[in-house]
């Protein structure tokens, strides 16, 4: 069964920059696209970037020339680079495997735990 685990997240300055990562089980990233997700409290997780098994990228308007999607599937990782945050961007972020399905995303793996990402003022 396919496991995810991220990390990297913190606490940092409103224009601060973190780099998520994103560990999976054997070779998942090689050909599987997959995504980064973000979560608030009583919200719905929001996809805020995507990376294709042959790495062509998409970014939520939101995120779009702050964030960059990478993958290293040599190691089984996936990072999101994230610059100049804004406290917009505070929510747990997650990473999953993703499919094309009838004009979206579905996300394909069990979640993990999230890694915790707060910008302050």
């Amino acid at each position: 069964q396919v496991q995810l685990a991220e990390s990297g997240g913190g606490l940092v300055q409103q224009g601060g920059s973190l780099r998520l990562t994103c560990s999976g089980s054997g070779s998942i990233f090689r050909f599987n696209a997959m995504g980064w997700y973000r979560q608030t409290p009583g919200r719905q997780r929001e996809l805020v970037a995507t990376l294709t098994g042959a790495g062509v990228a998409w970014y939520g308007d939101s995120v779009k020339g702050r964030f960059t999607i990478s993958k290293d599937a040599a190691k089984n990782t996936a990072f999101l680079q994230m610059d100049n945050l804004q406290p917009e961007d505070t929510a747990v972020y997650f990473c999953n495997l993703i499919r094309w399905w009838q004009n979206d995303y579905l996300a394909q793996g069990p979640w993990g735990q999230g890694t915790q990402v707060t910008v302050s003022w």
